[in-house]
């Protein structure tokens, strides 16, 4: 599929965010700036995968955690029709997270590329 047709489908999930985002394995990936512009307009669902330390380290605003180990847990809790972009550290896990949804019939996951290493947003820490 070519990045053309792949924005046709999803164009809406992105509103009027560039048109920067790439394939990785199937999964669309998304920049900081991207992910900054999602976030504005509530054009999807961003998913925090980290564990419960790293979270509480610092997260970004407004973004829950469903912990990737405990993704059979929190699975059925997720609309196939909803679009969703999940945030790790560096963009591994949550990868793998969109990449095993999108095998078992989600069609609009993405990926935050680079993880928190890649954000300079806003952070907030639980105490």
């Amino acid at each position: 599929m070519s990045s053309g047709s792949l924005w046709c489908t999803l164009g809406d999930m992105t509103n009027e965010v560039m048109n920067l985002a790439y394939e990785k394995a199937g999964v669309l990936q998304y920049s900081k700036e991207e992910l900054k512009e999602i976030l504005k307009n509530q054009s999807a669902k961003v998913i925090d995968v980290r564990t419960e330390e790293e979270y509480a380290a610092g997260h970004i605003p407004s973004v829950p955690l469903r912990p990737m180990q405990e993704l059979p847990e929190w699975v059925n809790e997720l609309d196939p029709s909803e679009r969703y972009v999940f945030v790790c550290r560096s963009g591994g896990r949550s990868q793998k997270v969109a990449s095993y949804l999108k095998e078992n019939g989600f069609e609009h996951v993405a990926n935050f590329e680079g993880g928190m290493l890649a954000w300079d947003g806003e952070l907030e820490t639980e105490s």
